[in-house]
């Protein structure tokens, strides 16, 4: 391993050794030691949010011009960057196919020129005025620093996602990796070198770090993904300070299977939509309604594209890697024993792979027969399993998927015009894909209704999220105002209650 992967954090354009406590990063699928990573002091995480809130507001300064060249140079530099070493540390971190890890970063570009342009084009409002001789529009301002906590699964991705919004609306960020992929996290960041001295920080911690993130002063916003309960804590901790936040909690999503779906191309989407990534998206495929209709024609095709997946390290020809942990692996068994014992049916996977001994491996699974009373159908399974509910009709399908506290996601393969335009109206969703699951795009908003989150990240929202607006009121030609005091004594009632003329 590098010296630069020694414990250690990251403040642009340079990484500095911790003095935090150190710990093993072992590798999911052969169980080995790979690397050390370090937790940073609290003595370092004040002195980094001093230099980044300086640099801040030099930054906030900058031209909109300029800040979009920054980042547009930004962007070029990635494009640039051999990646190579980057995906593969996430491989060895947290399990992911390498194929995933290096497409991962090869996505991030595109944001920052989309935020560079955004910004310059959408700085303020000019409203019609209320007054004559009166300029009277909003312009937008930077909150400051921003505090950017990371979840395992995507370490680059949606780290990127949210930085990019941020720096351009003029904000410095302070990233907290996942403990998970650190490595990784850390080795992308040397794509900030050119950025602004101190603008950008990247500092490894546990949960104390995010924690301190948030209470803290020196920050303004907070972008988090990660579980429910810790959303909800990140959540009341940002308001008791009144401080902006998007949370992106996860989800269960749903997939409507109908009578008029293409079942073939159904089955192959519910593949990708339940497996990929080893079902360890927030968006993952976990409930499919599928009608009665063409239920045993989509079990038996859904089977048989499962079993073409391939199982093993994520840095060899597999499609399902290991879980992030056997804390992972341990919740994925217990879900599938509760809807077993309950009377789910397995139809393909349900146990550890054969040959697979070492490592947090589980087999793609699909269980049949399911209920609402299994307890996979209302937590968040997160793992590469999918729960199949036979269901009369379409409309009892989208009344199951509503059926739920999270609102992350939902799916719906159909080649009936009025049913894929009932369901973008119905599902409860903040996503809703219809013969193509799991697809994003930088110029919409993401994010999700109920207990899937708050706020919205991508698209003109997301840029919204880091900033804050101001009302200006100019007067060109000052003039005195009629209604201003004292008020005329015509404006008064006198001792009788009577108007004075």
């Amino acid at each position: 391993m590098s010296d630069i992967l020694s414990p250690c954090y990251y403040l642009a354009p340079r990484y500095h050794s911790s003095a935090g406590a150190a710990h093993d990063v072992i590798d999911p699928a052969t169980l080995e030691v790979v690397a050390r990573r370090g937790d940073v002091t609290a003595a370092e995480l004040d002195g980094v949010l001093a230099r980044v809130n300086a640099a801040q507001k030099l930054w906030a300064g900058t031209d909109a011009k300029t800040r979009a060249a920054h980042l547009h140079r930004l962007a070029a530099r990635i494009e640039a960057t051999d990646m190579t070493r980057c995906a593969t540390l996430m491989s060895r971190e947290m399990g992911k196919p390498y194929p995933e890890a290096i497409g991962e970063v090869a996505n991030c570009a595109p944001i920052f020129r989309y935020y560079a342009e955004m910004a310059r084009d959408e700085a303020g409002k000019l409203a019609g005025t209320t007054q004559t001789g009166s300029l009277q529009y909003a312009r937008y301002e930077p909150l400051g620093v921003s505090a950017h906590i990371m979840p395992f699964n995507f370490p680059i991705l949606l780290m990127c996602w949210t930085v990019a919004a941020s720096l351009a609306a003029g904000n410095g960020c302070i990233v907290k990796p996942a403990e998970a992929t650190t490595l990784s996290t850390l080795e992308f960041m040397k794509v900030f070198d050119d950025m602004p001295a101190d603008l950008v920080a990247c500092v490894p911690g546990g949960a104390e770090t995010g924690q301190a993130l948030v209470d803290s002063r020196q920050t303004h916003a907070v972008a988090f993904t990660g579980s429910v309960r810790a959303g909800q804590a990140v959540a009341e901790a940002a308001a008791r300070r009144l401080k902006p936040a998007v949370i992106e909690a996860g989800g269960s999503d749903p997939m409507v299977i109908t009578a008029h779906a293409p079942i073939d191309v159904a089955a192959a989407g519910a593949v990708t939509g339940a497996f990929h990534l080893t079902g360890q998206v927030c968006t993952s495929t976990e409930r499919l309604y599928v009608v009665d209709a063409v239920h045993d024609a989509f079990v038996e095709a859904f089977v048989a594209e499962t079993r073409r997946l391939r199982i093993g390290n994520g840095l060899e020809k597999s499609e399902i890697g290991p879980l992030v942990s056997e804390a992972a692996r341990d919740k994925v068994e217990r879900l599938v024993a509760d809807a077993v014992a309950k009377g789910a049916t397995v139809a393909c996977g349900g146990r550890r792979p054969e040959g697979l001994n070492r490592g947090w491996f589980y087999e793609p699974t699909i269980l049949t027969g399911c209920t609402p009373q299994m307890d996979l159908l209302s937590e968040e399974i997160f793992g590469p399993v999918a729960a199949i509910l036979r269901v009369p009709d379409f409309d009892t399908a989208i009344a199951m998927a509503n059926d739920s506290d999270f609102g992350l996601g939902a799916s719906i393969f159909t080649t009936d015009l009025a049913e894929a335009h009932e369901a973008s109206e119905r599902l409860e969703a903040g996503v809703v894909w219809i013969n193509n699951p799991m697809i994003d795009n930088d110029a919409l908003p993401f994010g999700g209704w109920k207990n899937s989150g708050i706020g919205r990240e991508l698209g003109r929202m997301g840029l919204d999220t880091f900033r804050r607006t101001k009302m200006v009121i100019l007067d060109h030609k000052p003039v005195r105002h009629d209604w201003w005091y004292p008020y005329p004594d015509d404006w008064f009632l006198d001792a009788g209650g009577r108007k004075h003329v």
